[in-house]
């Protein structure tokens, strides 16, 4: 970009600026996560920041939402210099935001989520027939939705980030700030979420839009801000940025953002996993299959198609109706996770934070959660033990973090994947069960994860990959089957397999039909 285009986009962001921060910096413990950040976020535009996980993405979002004070710097919010003690001191300043993980009441509903702070009142008594024609305005509106009176806690990933994008537009936000908010949402819900957004900037709302992406925030966002170790690299008008050039500013070097070379397995090699006619009433039914060892098996389907439930049942997670399970041929006997690890599978959640980890406690407690036996003595657990174990994964697996007594909600969120990773490597499984395992993380981290799935099929673990990217999939799996309505309807191996092939089937069209199961 010319020298004159960067004078006259300056002058134009400091002319109707609503947000600005002048030299912000936060420090967690020893590590800065920003340090010295200038940035200005016009007015009626759609701001993206890129960058790693640990970039300082998230934590400049939570600042500019009142989540979290900065130790040394400015925040000037229309014109006027803010010291936001709360979120709700932001909110007052029209200030909101939709954060990366979910942040609801588990046993309300979705009416009470959405409306949670700003209900409808009669002399005291919430005015739930007002509130009830609010939602269903709501909803037209923004073409989400979801039963008024279902349970936040029953909602899947997707739904409930759903939720928390209702409730931010219903306090009629000037600016929103989302962190990762398509992480969890197919193709054609981002797709939606996206015409939502720009209709929201046509009515005046500022979006700050964080997001792994970069086509995404490429084809959405006016201006893009790239941070790289808590420091600004540089804000642009998005047209003159490309997602090469993004990942160049993110990481200071180029990366190979294709998939590792397939090696497929022996056609002799040994059976690890035999699924048999799994079914549950309502979920799924006589789903089949087999992984060998050094397999990755995929399983595609779009979200509720049933991927996630078979999974959970083969783990011992979600019980099962019928079927049966077996481990190099010999029955095994499943209705726990603990039984599942006892046989050699474990699974990696699609809901790190909810589901796989204990954020205020250490890496090394995280780590050795499920294999307390072997880290003990007596009921003791040997800490020299544990240390040095979890120190070895840290190495192996490039967590970045002080050491093994840092506290999860500590990390960003590629570390927190690396130690659920680590988790589960402890003691070497037979049969790796991936639910989602790049969700939420930056180019980079996503690389290293498929190049670790892909390491360890190649060493002889059998591996399932459920992923919402059917990229992913195709790039890592040997096999594919293709889930829908709870029913495997399409398989396809190394020959046969293709993007369109996989879509067709995913979403039951002609094609998919004239190529059955």
């Amino acid at each position: 970009m010319c020298s004159g285009g960067v004078i006259e986009f300056a002058i134009a962001a400091a002319q109707d600026f609503h947000v600005e921060a002048r030299g912000v910096t936060k420090w967690f413990g020893g590590v800065q996560a920003l340090a010295h950040v200038d940035l200005v976020i016009r007015r009626r535009t759609i701001h993206g920041l890129v960058g790693e996980n640990g970039a300082g993405k998230s934590t400049l979002g939570k600042i500019i939402a009142g989540a979290l004070r900065p130790d040394a710097g400015e925040l000037w919010v229309n014109r006027r210099r803010a010291t936001y003690h709360s979120p709700r001191d932001a909110l007052a300043d029209g200030i909101t935001l939709i954060a990366q993980e979910p942040t609801l009441v588990p046993h309300r509903s979705v009416l009470e989520n959405v409306f949670l702070g700003i209900e409808d009142a009669r002399l005291g008594i919430v005015d739930t027939r007002t509130m009830r024609r609010r939602y269903r305005d709501l909803v037209a509106e923004v073409h989400l939705d979801l039963p008024a009176d279902a349970l936040t806690r029953t909602l899947r990933v997707a739904d409930r980030q759903k939720v928390e994008i209702l409730r931010a537009i219903a306090r009629g936000a000037e600016m929103i700030i989302m962190d990762e908010p398509t992480s969890a949402l197919t193709t054609d819900e981002a797709q939606r979420l996206f015409g939502i957004i720009r209709r929201l900037r046509e009515r005046g709302t500022t979006i700050v839009f964080i997001s792994h992406f970069l086509e995404d925030v490429l084809a959405l966002v006016d201006t893009v801000t790239v941070l790289r170790d808590g420091r600004v690299v540089r804000t642009s008008p998005a047209a003159e940025e490309t997602p090469e050039r993004l990942v160049i500013g993110m990481i200071g070097r180029t990366v190979e953002r294709a998939f590792p070379q397939k090696v497929f397995p022996p056609p002799d090699a040994p059976m690890v996993l035999s699924v048999r006619n799994l079914s549950r009433s309502g979920a799924f039914e006589n789903v089949s299959f087999e992984i060998r060892a050094g397999e990755i098996l995929g399983l595609a389907g779009l979200i509720g198609s049933g991927r996630t439930e078979v999974a959970r049942a083969v783990f011992g997670a979600d019980r099962r109706d019928t079927g049966e399970i077996r481990i190099d041929g010999t029955l095994v006997r499943i209705r726990s996770p603990r039984d599942a690890l006892r046989a050699g599978i474990v699974m990696l959640p699609e809901d790190r934070k909810g589901q796989g980890l204990v954020l205020m406690r250490s890496i090394a407690e995280n780590v050795t959660l499920p294999h307390l036996e072997t880290v003990s003595h007596y009921g003791v657990v040997a800490t020299g033990r544990e240390r040095r174990g979890t120190l070895d994964l840290m190495a192996s697996l490039d967590v970045r973090a002080k050491g093994p007594g840092a506290q999860i909600n500590t990390l960003s969120g590629g570390n927190q994947q690396k130690v659920l990773f680590a988790k589960w490597l402890f003691r070497r499984p037979r049969v790796l069960i991936a639910d989602e395992a790049t969700r939420g993380v930056d180019v980079g981290t996503k690389r290293a994860i498929n190049e670790l799935l892909h390491r360890l099929a190649a060493e002889g673990m059998a591996v399932l990959l459920i992923s919402s990217e059917h990229e992913e999939v195709l790039g890592l799996a040997h096999r594919i089957l293709v889930l829908r309505g709870g029913r495997i309807v399409a398989s396809f191996d190394g020959h046969t397999m293709s993007g369109d092939a996989v879509l067709h089937a995913a979403f039951a069209t002609e094609a998919a039909e004239r190529s059955g199961p």
